[in-house]
């Protein structure tokens, strides 16, 4: 038995000392420092509410401004999807109205209940129980893999015909999406569908960061698809096996029926409503060809 836990002992031992060896991250006492700096001048309910929707307003509008400038830079209209259908100005300002509204009015009460939730949970702030990177991206992973399931059936049921003209037809005003129209919806579809973002919170949140980095990592998700660009080499998401990318839902916004998922490609897989999109890959693959 001795023998035995030495054995087991002798590699446990020179893991720990090469963790060790391994530098120590340079961004991380900063971060640490900044973080609690913010639980000292602030509380949890600020830092849940307003803190929240500051995260949400800089990280949104933030990723929307590069494809809201390629439309000026020539150079770049090589990588636009629908290159026939040039923004109009007036369309861009009735959507940013639109965001606004849904922003203050419908998302911001939903932000002010994540301060319930920790609350009622218990979920930590403080630094001592900030998780690991790696636990952090499996969790957030898992949030995707959620709300890429529920916006699926749920963004499918919202293309029946008897519910459609009512709500997700206003997300569908713009057959050629841009990056602003990703939460330009009707608001009924932004609690429908914004109901999967948060069920990853309810069964995976071991820290408040998770909601920030979760919600984060989502707005860069949805406004990425729904930019109508399509920049090779840049998109990091792209290797991440299964990811849908923004020509697989521009397709959707173009072709109304089918490519239904948020991010993953496998739903739509399974049941078969990618095959038009399969179909328009193929043709435009021999139009490529015959040119």
């Amino acid at each position: 038995m001795a023998a035995e836990n030495l054995t087991i002992a002798a590699p446990m031992t020179l893991a720990t000392q090469y963790l060790e060896l391994l530098p120590e991250n340079p961004l991380k006492e900063p971060f640490r420092d900044a973080w609690e700096g913010m639980l000292q001048n602030y509380s949890k309910f600020q830092i849940a509410t307003w803190g929240s929707l500051l995260v949400h307003e800089i990280v949104y509008f933030g990723v929307c401004l590069p494809a809201f400038l390629f439309q000026f830079i020539p150079f770049m209209q090589r990588f636009k999807i629908q290159d026939d259908k040039p923004e109009e100005f007036s369309k861009q300002w009735k959507c940013f109205k639109l965001i606004l509204f849904n922003h203050f009015f419908i998302q911001l009460p939903l932000i002010c209940g994540t301060y319930v939730f920790t609350e009622m949970f218990s979920i930590p702030y403080d630094w001592q129980h900030m998780p690991t990177w790696y636990n952090l991206a499996l969790r957030v992973l898992g949030c995707a893999i959620i709300e890429d399931t529920w916006h699926y059936f749920l963004h499918q049921a919202l293309h029946h015909k008897r519910i459609y003209k009512h709500i997700h037809k206003v997300h569908h005003f713009y057959q050629a999406p841009f990056g602003m129209t990703a939460e330009y919806a009707h608001p009924a579809e932004t609690l429908i569908l914004g109901m999967g973002f948060f069920w990853g919170i309810l069964l995976l949140c071991n820290h408040f960061i998770l909601m920030w980095v979760w919600v984060s990592i989502r707005l860069i998700e949805t406004i990425d698809v729904h930019s109508g660009y399509d920049v090779p080499y840049l998109n990091i998401f792209h290797l991440i096996p299964f990811y849908g990318g923004s020509r697989f839902h521009d397709f959707h916004h173009r072709n109304f029926i089918g490519n239904y998922s948020s991010t993953f490609t496998w739903w739509d897989k399974i049941f078969g409503t990618d095959q038009q999109y399969k179909e328009f890959l193929l043709k435009e693959t021999e139009a490529k060809k015959t040119q």
